[in-house]
Formats: C-alpha cells, structure tokens, sequence
C-alpha cells in the first residue's frame, strides 16, 4: 500500500468516526430539549425545580459543544474570519494552504495545549470521585471534565483528517497544472 493510499484510508477512517459520534451526539439536542421543557414545565406549573436536572442541563450542553467541536470541523462549518478566505481574490490552492498553517498553526497545537492543561485537572476529579458541590446536584462530575479530554482528542483526530485531505488537494491542483 502506497503513502497516499495509507493517508486517505486514515482520513476516510477518522471522517468515519467523525460522523459517527456526531450523528450520536446529535441525540443529545433532543434529550436536553425535553429535559429543558420538563425542567420549566416543573418549575413554573409545579414549583418544583431540581438542581439536579438543571447540572444535568449543562452538563449535556457541555457534551454537545465538545464532542460536536469534531463534527463541526469536519463539514467546514467552525468559526474562521472568512473575509479573505471567501473572497473572489484567493484560489483553492491559497485556501489550502490557509487551512494547512491554520490547521498546523493554531489548531493542532491549541488542542494539545488542552489537553495537556486538562489531564490533570480531569484526573484529580476522577481521584477524588469530584461532585456537585450543590445540595441536590449531581455526583459524578469528573464524568463530564473527562469530555473536555474526548472532545479535544476527536478535534485533534479530525484535524489530521482535515491536514491530510488539504494536502491532497493541494497535490491534485498541482497535477491539473
């Protein structure tokens, strides 16, 4: 198997997986959409509200932000100031190569600053079984400091794919010259 085969085979693999904790992470929306209208209807209607359900609120909300961060990137929808890069004056290959030091520059190694910033701060949670410090709240909260972990190996993961699929266009540009 030749590089450029293993390469596209690895970024076909990780698009895969990709996609595939997007479209489960898109189950959430609809699970924090009922918790939401259950939430309100309970305490507006009942007057019975629950700490619990509100962390549990935000802490979904948190999962969809950070496992969705992979997802986002992968379909070109993150946020990036787009005056130049849509503009009428740039070509594909100086897209590409925007996307490639942007990727290399900024994104890469904001993700590995993450994590190495987050490691500590998500195991000292999972040592000390870290819960709501709220009466009624939640108790596994080093769950969801794991997430930041998660959600930050799958953006790094994606942004390899993304590397790998900007590279081959450049190659391709290269080749219809």
């Amino acid at each position: 198997m030749t590089m450029d085969r293993l390469f596209t085979s690895l970024a076909t693999a990780i698009d895969r997986l990709t996609e595939t904790t997007g479209k489960l992470n898109s189950w959430l929306v609809l699970l924090l959409v009922l918790l939401t209208c259950y939430d309100v209807m309970m305490r507006y209607m009942f007057h019975h509200g629950s700490v619990g359900l509100q962390e549990l609120e935000w802490h979904i909300f948190a999962l969809l932000f950070l496992i969705g961060c992979a997802y986002t990137l992968k379909h070109d929808g993150h946020v990036r100031v787009d005056i130049l890069y849509r503009s009428q004056w740039v070509n594909d290959r100086q897209r590409a190569w925007i996307d490639i030091i942007g990727i290399l520059l900024f994104l890469m190694p904001f993700c590995v600053l993450v994590l190495i910033s987050s490691w500590p701060f998500a195991y000292n949670a999972y040592l000390y079984q870290e819960g709501s410090p709220d009466p009624g709240g939640l108790p596994y909260r080093f769950i969801l400091k794991s997430a930041i972990l998660l959600g930050f190996i799958l953006l790094l993961i994606q942004s390899v794919a993304e590397l790998i699929k900007q590279i081959r266009k450049l190659r391709q540009l290269q080749e219809q010259k």
